[in-house]
């Protein structure tokens, strides 16, 4: 089969390189899936700068999220059956012809969602899932404000807080605001022209935020965080300020932006951090993860969470889908196919 492969760290334009491997076996509670579709997410240009621990060591196959049908089942499944119309999360492995993961990993697609845009439900999805419906209770009026809310994540997160009635605030740049009034934010801040604290400290008047949902990391964490009220609750899934620049140091600066925080501040202002790494509970709550890609399914079956298609691209193109992700211009999900 064909294998997308990452081997050498930095530009897109060089990193990748397809080869022909084996396809793999699929072990004990796992499914092999012949792969139509796989997505990208932001987690895939921090592996391909080198900067993403978990990642493997190159020559790597990356990809976190797939769709197809079910080609093989392991041992001791009972869950899905030989052809099956899937969306599932890899663990790394995704950018392949054929894929194994975890049968907890895998979800049926719903009939209203398209095989390709289908992987917008595994990492994203589950991602906000996680983050907006299992880790917190949004309730009707609570201010909510959403970092990067055009993204595959933000707009999950967005479409699950209007859904609850909350007031919403979203960053995003000037090119996708219409997008996000589509969605039905109340308050849209362009983070390249106006600084999301003064603008939002000013719109709230004396008020303060009930939730805050971070992809960003640094110095936007800590602002976020000095917006919310007692009570509330930052929800952190990401670092994306570290791809502005472009070696560890800038990653290190980033990580030293977030601030250092005591269990006695926190109990003093009666806050609370939630941090989110989707692999850590595939891993070690796998029951947990099904429970959470089952929720998102449903979510998508009832027209709550509807995914957006940014653009489709030939596997072949993979250095060119990574360069559109990394300029911040696309709205929902990339994704890649085989011809």
């Amino acid at each position: 089969m064909k294998a997308i492969h990452l081997i050498k760290y930095g530009s897109a334009e060089k990193a990748f390189e397809i080869r022909n491997i084996d396809i793999p076996q699929a072990k004990e509670r796992e499914v092999l899936i012949k792969v139509e579709a796989f997505g990208l997410n932001f987690a895939d240009v921090v592996a391909r700068r080198g900067l993403y621990p978990d990642a493997p060591k190159n020559p790597a196959v990356l990809g976190y999220d797939v769709a197809g049908t079910i080609e093989a089942i392991g041992t001791d499944v009972t869950e899905f059956k030989i052809g099956d119309r899937v969306t599932a999360l890899t663990r790394f492995g995704g950018y392949a012809e054929y894929a194994t993961t975890m049968v907890e990993g895998v979800a049926k697609i719903p009939d209203n969602i398209e095989t390709g845009l289908s992987t917008g439900l595994a990492t994203q999805g589950c991602t906000a899932y996680f983050a907006a419906a299992h880790s917190v209770t949004l309730s009707e009026g609570d201010k909510v404000l959403v970092q990067a809310a055009a993204g595959g994540v933000g707009t999950a997160i967005v479409q699950i807080a209007k859904h609850k009635g909350c007031q919403v605030f979203g960053t995003a740049s000037a090119s996708k605001h219409d997008y996000l009034k589509s969605l039905g934010v109340d308050s849209i801040i362009d983070y390249r022209s106006k600084n999301f604290y003064d603008e939002i400290k000013s719109q709230l008047g004396g008020e303060k935020l009930d939730f805050v949902f971070d992809s960003i990391g640094g110095k936007a964490f800590k602002k976020g965080w000095k917006l919310l009220q007692p009570g509330g609750t930052m929800v952190n899934f990401g670092a994306a300020a570290q791809i502005a620049g472009n070696n560890k140091l800038k990653a290190l600066s980033v990580a030293l932006g977030f601030g250092f925080f005591s269990p006695i501040q926190l109990l003093l202002s009666s806050k609370s951090m939630i941090a989110i790494n989707m692999l850590r509970i595939a891993d070690f709550k796998p029951q947990l993860f099904q429970k959470i890609f089952l929720g998102v399914t449903k979510m998508a079956e009832d027209g709550i969470i509807k995914p957006q298609l940014a653009k489709t691209f030939n596997a072949s193109q993979i250095s060119e889908a990574h360069e559109y992700l990394e300029s911040r211009a696309s709205i929902g999900k990339i994704v890649m196919k085989w011809d």
